[in-house]
Parts: structure tokens; C-alpha cells; sequence
């Protein structure tokens, strides 16, 4: 177990921006008996080279203070109804269209975002982490059944596409009008069955159409079309907790009958605090499961490591203590996390240490860990073991592992390896996909010919009728990250003219533009022009920063509050990072910051040694009886 608590935390000599998650809750019996566990020689399921101290470099002990600490878990709602155990695995390992980027149909049929009168938080825009990685999202996890059901038709061809007609009606309707094409359509005798119902709210949670599929969940309810059984509420709670809020979220649970207000439920409440980065929230409701008794299963604990990955990593350790005492055995999907825990620590060792524990478990590589890998080991400047992983990902014959071209672009453009793109791209360019042709514009925007980027974009623009607004996006990308102006202005107004709305990806590329190409002020603009445009899509996390760093260079205090303020305003929870980049503006300007200490307080953020370097500079600034005299 303290190998996993070993690649869970960062080192101490590492610098990491993090906001510690604080939050106590006094003896907390959680935490206390996996000490209690400890000292007494509680057996447990997990391998002993995990209890080892061996494996425990320095500064991935468990918190001083984990008695009294409260941990939190993020995760939406799993299949409601799934047992705890092994099931809870094949769960996280498969990742579902609840919260992942919009998509494109083999057709190329834009399938963008289309919200409908809600505030949508994206989290796979958010560029929360201020990482790129070369993986997918691990925050992407399973909707509730209503969702997922598979409509299992064998009997009639009428029947499979039968449940399209439903989401068509929805997707067509004014988003005023959704409960008067429903009425329209029971009324002309259309089946209403669970698995057109199910369909029908898949497709418009692909394409993040979350108001509508609220309607069509309240519709449903208020004229018994669906006998209502804890899936379906935890649907509804997820969907009004995404469209209305947190607060409103937990008024519903209130209203939904005692019996049906299991783990399920809670567990997506849950999901939605950890995505919106709540962590008070979070760690209530996380206190609240286990005071009702729900068992802690898998899916819970990593749900929590993925929290703290991100926010905290020195309490990993506290999560694996957890898991220690209560008997749960790690999954693929922990390996995953700590794995890339570890890399992102720079501790290649360690992150090899871990990859032989999980396959002396019993658990293989696969593409998702292996691309894990070589991303840490480009990284690190191994890239002898990189190209290693890499041509094992590729195998003996790529035409008949077809599926893994989209990860190889993007490992080769990211060793610096032209000529292997070059290979791959081949291999997809008589019959290519749209995600493949995306992964080529960015590949070669990595490795700096823009030119070929550019050939496949129009590839894409000539292959399918309506490209998805990515393929805009993703070269709009490249044009910013070669500081191509000019070029990235006239692709923003063809993807206008073409009848593209500006997402926040468009937006973001747009004001990395103008950053790159030193105007400041304009990118500031662009951003202003996207947070006042539509008020349901938020701008990229990224984008604010990029601006506020170039302020906070400048020493220019009025635009950095400005940024930090509208960050705050946009839903983004104040983070140690936006602290540090405020402090070095009244650092520059040379100006003393005061109160800083209980702003940062009142935000639960608490100085690590950089942020505590930077106070006590800001600190030199401020006058004394003595200085105004001399003065």
C-alpha cells in the first residue's frame, strides 16, 4: 500500500502550484482507524510491497493531520444499481459521453455543443490542470442506466431506428416548445419505451444539450411515461445539478422518496461538487455516504485520488490509508492515476516501479498507460524508453490495428520524429477519420509544418460536408502556437462566415494568438468579447491565465486583479497558481499586497514555500513610521 501512498504525493523539493483542500472534520473515524489499522497489523487485500517503507521516498508520508482530515471523492454516479467490487472496474475503465468533448458522427455531421437555455461547465475545455496530455480525460465516467441502456432490438429494423425519432423531436423543438413536441409526439402514438427514452437522453447529453434532456426527464416524471427507480432520479439530479447548480441539486434530493435515495444518488451529487471543483461540498456530502453506512467501493476511492491528483496531491496517501482499511483493492483505473501521479513528479523510478506492481497483480498495460508513460518519459528526456512503448503500441502490421494511428501522431510529433508522422499519416490518408485527421493537424503543428497541417484541414473541409468545429479549433491552435496572426485571423472569420459558433476552444486559440504575437491588449478583448457573448459557455481557464500572466509580468496591478476577479465571476474556484501570478504583480510593480494573507485565507489557500517567498517579498514593500519620515 505505501507504494501506491508513495506515488501519490509530490516531492518535497519539487515546486507544485497547488490549492491545498483543507477542510476538517474533527476525529474523523475514516481516517482514524486506517492508522488504527496500522499499528495494530490489520491485514488487508493489497500486495505487501504496497506496505513497504521502502517504496516511500521523502515527502509521500501520509498527512501529518489525516486524523482530523476529511477526504472527498469525485466521480459522477456510476451505473446506478452497479454492485460494489469488481464491477465498479470495468466502470471507470470505460469512459462515457457524460462530460466528454463533443464528437462527430462517421458521416462528419457537426455534433458541437447545443445548449439550450443552461449554464454548462466544460470540463474537458477547462484547462483546469494547466497540463496538455496525450490521453484522454480519466474525468470522463459512465452515465446512470437511463442513459447507457442498449437498445436491443433483433426483431425489426423498424424498431432500431425507432428511438432516433424521439431525440430528432427534441433536438428540433425551441428549447420553450420541448414539452409541447412531446405532447405532439405521444399523441401520434410513438412508442415512449425505455430504450427510445434512453437513446434519445444519450444523444442529447453527447452534444451537451443538458436543458433539454432535463425537460425531457421532468416531462417524463410528470406524465408517468417511466415507472421511476433510483437510475432515473440520479439522472435528473445529475442533469439539474449541470443545468441549475449545486444548491438546487441537493433541494432535489429532498423531494426524491426515501427509497430510492441510495449510493447511487449521492455519489452523483458527489461527481458534480468534484467538477466544479467544490471541495467543501464534496467532502460534506463524502461524510454524509459514510454516515449513512454505503459500502466504499472502488469507484469512490479512485474518484477521490483523481480529486486530489489534482488539487492536493499529498493527501493521495490519506485515500490509500482509506482503502487499506477498508479492504479495497486497487483497480487498473488507480494504477492509471498514481502512475501518472508519479510521472508528474518526475520520479521515473518510482513510475516504474509502480507499472511492475500493477502487472505482478495481475493487470496488463494498456494503450492508455503505455501513452502515460512515454508522455512522462518525453518529458523526463527518456526517449530511448519512449520510442520503446511506442513501437509496441504500433505493433508488427499498423493497417490492421487501425484504431491506434490517432496516439501514435501524436507520440511521434511529440519526439520530435517528422518522418514517423509522416509514416503514420500515410497509413490514414486514403481512408482517413476525423479524429485521425485531428490528430494530424496537431502533430504536425508540433513538430513545425504548419504546411501539412494545412493540407489536412482542407482534406477534412473537402472529405465531410459539415466538419466539427474542431477542425477549425485544432489549426487555429497551430497558427497560435507558430504565431501566425494573420493566418489565424482569416481562419476565425471563415469558421464564422461557415456558420461555426465560437467556442471556448476558438476563443482560447484566439487569445493565445494575440499573446504570442505580443498584443496583449487585444487578446484581453477577445476575452471580454467571450465571457459577454454567451453567457452559457465560459471561457477556457487557460485563456484568463495566459492574459493575467502577461499583466503580472508588467507589474500591472489593476489588469491582474481585473482578470482574477472575472475568473471568479466565471466560476473558476481562486487556486494557489492565480495567487502566485497575483503576487508577482505587486512584486513587479513593487508594491505591497495588503491583507493578501486573508484573501487567500477566506479562498481555503494556503502558501506553499514559493507563495510564502513571494509574501514575505511583498512584505519589503510596505512602510514603516520610520520610511514615511525619510521619505
Amino acid at each position: 500500500m505505501f507504494a501506491l501512498r508513495r506515488a501519490a504525493n509530490p516531492l518535497r523539493s519539487r515546486r507544485y502550484c497547488l490549492r491545498a483542500a483543507r477542510t476538517c472534520y474533527t476525529k474523523s473515524d475514516n481516517l482514524s482507524d486506517a492508522s488504527a489499522s496500522e499499528q495494530h497489523g490489520t491485514t488487508s487485500s493489497f500486495p505487501k510491497q504496497f506496505v513497504s517503507a521502502k517504496y516511500l521516498p521523502k515527502g509521500f508520508l501520509p498527512s501529518q493531520s489525516y486524523h482530523q482530515n476529511c477526504i472527498t471523492t469525485r466521480g459522477l454516479c456510476s451505473q446506478v444499481g452497479a454492485k460494489s467490487g469488481g464491477e465498479d472496474e470495468d466502470l471507470e475503465d470505460g469512459f462515457s459521453e457524460l462530460d466528454s468533448p463533443a464528437s462527430s458522427n462517421a458521416e462528419g455531421t457537426r455534433l458541437g455543443p447545443e445548449n439550450d437555455g443552461e449554464i454548462v461547465s466544460i470540463s474537458e475545455l477547462s484547462d483546469d490542470d494547466a497540463e496538455e496530455d496525450f490521453v484522454e480525460d480519466p474525468n470522463e465516467i459512465d452515465l446512470p442506466d437511463i442513459e447507457t441502456d442498449t437498445v436491443a432490438d433483433e426483431d425489426s429494423k423498424k424498431r432500431k431506428a425507432e428511438p432516433l425519432n424521439l431525440f430528432n423531436v427534441i433536438k428540433a423543438a425551441p428549447f420553450q416548445n420541448v414539452n409541447s413536441a412531446l405532447d405532439k409526439f405521444v399523441k401520434e402514438e410513438n412508442s415512449m419505451g425505455r430504450p427510445v427514452i434512453s437513446l434519445a437522453m444519450l444523444n442529447l447529453r453527447k452534444r451537451r444539450m443538458y436543458g433539454k434532456a432535463l425537460q425531457l426527464s421532468k416531462w417524463l416524471e410528470k406524465n408517468k411515461q417511466l415507472i421511476f427507480e433510483e437510475r432515473d432520479y440520479a439522472s435528473q439530479l445529475d442533469l439539474i445539478a449541470k443545468v441549475r447548480g449545486l444548491v438546487v441539486a441537493e433541494q432535489y434530493i429532498e423531494s426524491i422518496p426515501k427509497s430510492f435515495r441510495g449510493e447511487t444518488i449521492y455519489r452523483t451529487l458527489l461527481a458534480n461538487c468534484v467538477s466544479t471543483d467544490n471541495v467543501n461540498k464534496a467532502e460534506a456530502v463524502f461524510q454524509k455516504m459514510r454516515k449513512l453506512d454505503f459500502p466504499l467501493t472502488p469507484f469512490a476511492c479512485n474518484q477521490l485520488i483523481l480529486l486530489y491528483k489534482k488539487l492536493n496531491k499529498k493527501k493521495i496517501a490519506d485515500v490509500l490509508l482509506l482503502m487499506e482499511k477498508n479492504d479495497v483493492k486497487p483497480t487498473r483505473f488507480t494504477y492509471k492515476l498514481l502512475i501518472d501521479t508519479k510521472g508528474q513528479t518526475n520520479d521515473i523510478t518510482g513510475m516504474e516501479q509502480l507499472v511492475e506492481t500493477m502487472k505482478s497483480e495481475g493487470y496488463e498495460l494498456d494503450n492508455f498507460i503505455r501513452t502515460t508513460l512515454v508522455k512522462h518519459y518525453i518529458h523526463a528526456g527518456v526517449n530511448e524508453k519512449a520510442e520503446e512503448i511506442v513501437k509496441e503500441m504500433e505493433g508488427e502490421d499498423l493497417n490492421k490495428a487501425h484504431g491506434v494511428c490517432k496516439m501514435l501522431l501524436h507520440l511521434y510529433a511529440g519526439l520530435g520524429k517528422a518522418e514517423e508522422v509522416e509514416r503514420i499519416w500515410k497509413v490514414c490518408e486514403s481512408n482517413p477519420r476525423i479524429d485521425e485527421c485531428l490528430a494530424a493537424v496537431g502533430a504536425w503543428g508540433t513538430v513545425g509544418r504548419v504546411e501539412k497541417a494545412e493540407e489536412v484541414f482542407e482534406l477534412m473541409i473537402k472529405t465531410w460536408k459539415k466538419p466539427p468545429a474542431k477542425c477549425y479549433t485544432t489549426l487555429l491552435s497551430v497558427y497560435a502556437k507558430h504565431k501566425l496572426l494573420v493566418k489565424g485571423k482569416d481562419l476565425a472569420k471563415t469558421m464564422a462566415s461557415d456558420g461555426y459558433r465560437i467556442d471556448p476552444l476558438a476563443w482560447d486559440s484566439l487569445v493565445k494568438l494575440f499573446v504570442e504575437a505580443g498584443e496583449v491588449e487585444k487578446a484581453d478583448s477577445v476575452l471580454q468579447k467571450a465571457i459577454q457573448q454567451d453567457h452559457r459557455m465560459r471561457p477556457m481557464f487557460n485563456s484568463f491565465m495566459v492574459i493575467m500572466e502577461q499583466y503580472s509580468r508588467r507589474g500591472d496591478i489593476h489588469n491582474t486583479e481585473k482578470i482574477f476577479h472575472q475568473m471568479r465571476q466565471s466560476g473558476y474556484v481562486s487556486r494557489i497558481w492565480q495567487y502566485q501570478c497575483l503576487l508577482k504583480a505587486y512584486i513587479n510593480a513593487k508594491v505591497p499586497a495588503y491583507g493578501f494573507r486573508d484573501r487567500m485565507k477566506a479562498d481555503n489557500v494556503f502558501p506553499n514555500k514559493s507563495v510564502a517567498g513571494q509574501l514575505a517579498q511583498i512584505d519589503t514593500f510596505k512602510k514603516t513610521a520610520i520610511s514615511d519620515f525619510l521619505d
